[in-house]
């Protein structure tokens, strides 16, 4: 299992924490998220098919990219 903790600054209420959590968890191979408002992060636990290249992906389609 692998584990990412990836800075997002476009995090700025509880309703981007809960968009994050439900379209990451959508992703098959994700097995955990965990928004935090108040540290603008996320981290993610997951294993394959899921892999960072497509978490980050689908960070950036839903408005939420990682900051580099």
């Amino acid at each position: 299992m692998n584990q990412v903790k990836y800075e997002i600054p476009n995090i700025s209420c509880g309703h981007c924490v809960n968009s994050i959590q439900v379209e990451v968890s959508s992703l098959p191979g994700v097995n955990g998220v965990w928004a935090n408002q108040e540290t603008k992060s996320v981290e993610i636990e997951f294993e394959p098919p899921a892999s960072e290249e497509t978490i980050k992906g689908l960070l950036e389609k839903i408005n939420y990219p990682v900051k580099e």
